[in-house]
């Protein structure tokens, strides 16, 4: 299969496309850190003989750097699955948010998703085939204190999954919602939560590999995964 994932060289996005190197897939990833993303592909390259793996190290909260890798993309064939992982988290409350935190957080949490999905979209379509995954969050389904601007766009970015599983049914295209609690990841490395408490990034890439195996006429729309002990 090709396999677009973003954000993949560290964290959540890192451990989905492990998975998928893993079972000898083509992969086409995109993160910030050029050099933290060459190290990524070198590493699977070398633990995962049969995929192959092309990068672009590019910020694609910007609409036309998200349509070039999309373009990109689409030179290495029609894609398979199109997981859009990238994100970020600035916390605050909507009337006390800096300047600019609703902007930043709809472009790298929605706009990024929306102008990839929308470039890639005709060749799948074309093929009558394929899966995206969307990275939502507990935040897309209710209020939390200092969610701010990041659960707004989160709860944006499961609208979106909505609307485009009902378009997309006719051309077999298949929309998945992945809605995760705390999973542990380097943004936690610096707080007092303990690592067991919360989620591993392996639960996540576990989920989403697995509802890419199934039968054409199978999707899951909606992953909700939470720690076992609940929300933080």
């Amino acid at each position: 299969m090709s396999v677009i994932i973003t954000g993949a060289s560290k964290g959540l996005g890192k451990a989905i496309a492990e998975q998928f190197a893993a079972a000898g897939n083509h992969l086409l990833l995109c993160s910030r850190n050029e050099v933290v993303l060459n190290k990524t592909k070198q590493e699977f390259e070398e633990k995962y003989k049969d995929c192959t793996i092309n990068v672009m190290a590019i910020d694609i909260s910007k609409k036309e750097n998200a349509i070039a890798f999309g373009n990109f993309c689409l030179q290495n064939g029609t894609p398979d699955v199109l997981v859009n992982n990238a994100g970020s988290f600035l916390p605050g409350s909507i009337h006390a948010e800096k300047d600019g935190v609703f902007e930043a957080m709809m472009q790298t949490n929605l706009n990024s998703a929306y102008h990839l999905t929308r470039t890639v979209l005709s060749k799948m379509i074309d093929a009558k085939s394929g899966h995206i995954f969307n990275m939502c969050s507990i935040a897309s389904l209710a209020a939390y204190k200092n969610g701010g601007s990041y659960s707004i766009s989160k709860f944006a970015l499961l609208g979106f999954s909505k609307n485009l599983r009902e378009e997309l049914k006719p051309f077999n295209i298949k929309v998945t919602a992945i809605i995760p609690g705390a999973v542990y990841t380097d943004s936690w490395s610096n707080t007092d939560v303990k690592p067991e408490r919360i989620m591993e990034v392996n639960d996540v890439a576990n989920m989403i590999y697995a509802a890419s195996l199934l039968s054409p006429q199978a999707c899951v729309e909606e992953i909700i995964m939470r720690p076992q002990l609940g929300d933080l």
